[in-house]
């Protein structure tokens, strides 16, 4: 049976990656390898964003062929572009018997070198990555990259566009619409909607873990306590809402920088129905989402937010900031949720109001974001990578 053999290029075992690459393993038509520069996530590293250690208690690698880069035990979160080299990976590209390779961006430098390896070898090199047109950089580092951006992706096979914003970037970045091809950004969204489907006992269960033990509705945070996702902002909306006298809860679910100022806030705004649940592992978000009944994610600069496919998965409605990458693609306004302008916290208050004091719209919400998260699946990623090896005719290799 003739499969095409992928090689993708990341920088560790990623949650949201790994079962994806046994997805397309388990197709028939694939045949994967992820070369990882780091095994971080397999060991447990430092975590900047979280602000601790953190080792993931999914199976990341199996499913598919997993190859660690000469130096991956030594090897930490990347911090800058020749933070990680790896020069073995040009070995590892040269002997893979590739029919393409994926890289995720062009940094660290080893991207660039697996990219020069790939060329080197006459393996087509296709990309894909996070960034689109929306985030803000420092105007000399948009001077700069600019032009060394079109000259990589220039140079390149295609680009696997993981949304609508994601694929002006490529335009504008001169790649031709022949060349971009669609493979969505994804969550396994059988594990979300399954671990989420909770009876009223295990439910109730949960939300008491959380600190919740009425039936009010739960707003949801769960994402890094970062400056930049605006997790006080939720908690601003939540005493303007509480002065409007609506009942509901917030629960954050993270860690990060910004945990003790969040938690001096709610106390300051006296915000007794928030709640503080701390870093939660991936085996465990399931049952989170399936407690909650609204998601939010006030984030600015955000590239993409996967925590919405997660959510979207358990049925939970969307408020979110114009900025999150995925708004575009995935919520409806009035349809699945509600976005608002970042930082506009009156907005933000005035978008949950209508979904926190109407079960109906709750209701229907939730059906909206199964139906629509339903097309945004690993199926549509098996078919957008076969379409552009197809189209920039790379062949087949036997399998052995």
């Amino acid at each position: 049976m003739r499969k095409f053999r992928v090689g993708f290029v990341n920088t560790h075992p990623i949650q949201y990656f790994a079962p994806l690459y046994a997805y397309l393993n388990q197709t028939g038509e694939f045949e994967i390898t992820a070369l990882y520069l780091s095994d971080l996530s397999i060991r447990g590293s430092l975590d900047r964003a979280f602000g601790h250690a953190v080792k993931w208690d999914i199976d990341l690698v199996s499913g598919y062929d997993a190859r660690f880069i000469e130096g991956a035990s030594l090897r930490n979160e990347p911090a800058g572009f020749f933070s990680i080299i790896a020069p073995h990976i040009w070995r590892e590209v040269n002997c893979g018997r590739f029919d393409a390779l994926v890289v995720h961006g062009h940094t660290p430098a080893a991207m660039l070198i697996a990219v020069a390896a790939a060329r080197w070898s006459g393996v087509p090199v296709f990309a894909r990555e996070e960034t689109h047109l929306g985030l803000s950089r420092r105007l000399l580092k948009r001077l700069v990259r600019k032009p060394l951006m079109r000259a990589f992706y220039g140079r390149l096979s295609g680009a696997l566009a993981i949304g609508s914003a994601n694929a002006a970037f490529y335009r504008a970045m001169g790649v031709p619409e022949d060349r971009i091809f669609f493979m969505p950004y994804t969550v396994d969204n059988a594990r979300f909607a399954d671990g989420s489907q909770l009876s009223d006992v295990q439910r109730k269960k949960i939300r008491t873990e959380l600190g919740v033990t009425d039936n009010g509705p739960i707003v949801l945070y769960a994402a890094k306590l970062q400056g930049r996702k605006h997790p006080d902002d939720l908690l601003h909306a939540a005493a303007r809402l509480k002065d409007r006298e609506i009942h509901f809860h917030v629960v954050v679910v993270g860690s990060g920088e910004m945990a003790a100022t969040l938690i001096e806030l709610a106390a300051r705004l006296q915000l007794e129905n928030v709640y503080f649940h701390g870093f939660a592992n991936q085996s465990a978000l399931p049952q989170i989402y399936g407690a909650a009944d609204v998601f939010v994610l006030p984030s600015e600069n955000e590239p993409w937010g996967l925590a919405v496919n997660e959510a979207m998965c358990a049925g939970l409605p969307i408020v979110a900031s114009v900025e999150v990458g995925c708004v575009a693609d995935l919520v409806q306004e009035g349809v699945n949720g509600q976005t608002f302008a970042v930082g506009d916290v009156e907005g933000l208050a005035n978008a949950l109001q209508p979904i926190l004091v109407d079960m109906e719209t709750r209701r229907c919400m939730s059906a909206a974001s199964r139906a629509i998260i339903s097309r945004w699946s690993y199926a549509e990623c098996a078919a957008g990578l076969k379409a552009a090896l197809i189209r920039r005719g790379v062949a087949a290799s036997r399998a052995h």
